[in-house]
């Protein structure tokens, strides 16, 4: 889609007119910001080394629904690589694999940044001594960390 959008004089005839955009950007921009429901995101989560009532994924859950729809899409693009919701939900999430739910890790070194592997729709969330410290660590990787590989 973006190709035949790029190429065509109907729509831009100055391809340095979106140069200024990374690709993100660029897909929010043509796709606008999606409805993102963090209540479904958490019914379609797998946890590992983690579980639904451990304080931290309760930390984390509390964090994101208080995000507005901007935040939220950011998030998506970190750990899935696209701000676009699946048509049918979260359910319908793929992954390198296909169909695959988000989940998320226990990272073990608490002084690090939580990091993604957007393949697998995987966050690796390290066990944070409080609410505010993951809140910190999480902006600086969702908005500083949007560049991908090599930032952490």
């Amino acid at each position: 889609m973006l190709r035949s959008l790029v190429g065509s004089e109907m729509c831009i005839r100055d391809r340095n007119l979106i140069s200024i955009f990374d690709s993100r950007e660029l897909e929010l921009l043509i796709s606008g910001l999606p409805d993102i429901d963090i209540q479904d995101l958490k019914e379609n989560t797998e946890y590992h080394n983690y579980t639904r009532d451990t304080i931290q994924i309760k930390w984390l859950w509390e964090i994101l629904e208080n995000f507005d729809q901007s935040m939220k899409a950011a998030f998506l693009q970190f750990v899935t690589g696209t701000s676009k919701v699946p048509l049918d939900g979260f359910r319908s999430l793929r992954g390198i694999n296909g169909i695959q739910k988000f989940q998320i890790h226990k990272a073990f070194n608490k002084e690090s940044l939580p990091t993604s592997h957007t393949c697998f729709n995987q966050l690796d969330l390290p066990e944070y001594q409080s609410k505010e410290i993951l809140y910190e660590k999480l902006m600086i990787a969702i908005t500083e960390g949007k560049e991908g590989f090599g930032f952490v």
